[in-house]
């Protein structure tokens, strides 16, 4: 089971909005059970967040890490990490 820090989970409570049309959870712990439910992963670069990607059959080639860093599924940490989510 993943551990989410509270900024993790923060972030993803205030930019839920870029990757669903409706809020999927309103407090930290519902955040929290939301990502675990769908195994949401925090990785240390957006190198990472591509290899992420190509191991899990997503077609990233072509796209620079500019792009990848946009996509709707990348959320941002303020760490440097990055929280990814898919929908």
């Amino acid at each position: 089971m993943n551990e989410f820090s509270d900024e993790c989970l923060l972030t993803f409570l205030q930019n839920q909005g870029q990757l669903f049309a409706e809020p999927v959870a309103e407090t930290v712990e519902e955040a929290e059970a939301f990502l675990e439910d769908c195994m949401a992963v925090v990785v240390d670069s957006i190198e990472e967040v591509r290899e992420y990607f190509e191991e899990n059959g997503m077609d990233v080639d072509g796209m620079s890490l500019d792009e990848i860093e946009e996509a709707s599924e990348v959320f941002s940490l303020p760490n440097g990490q990055y929280l990814i989510v898919e929908g």
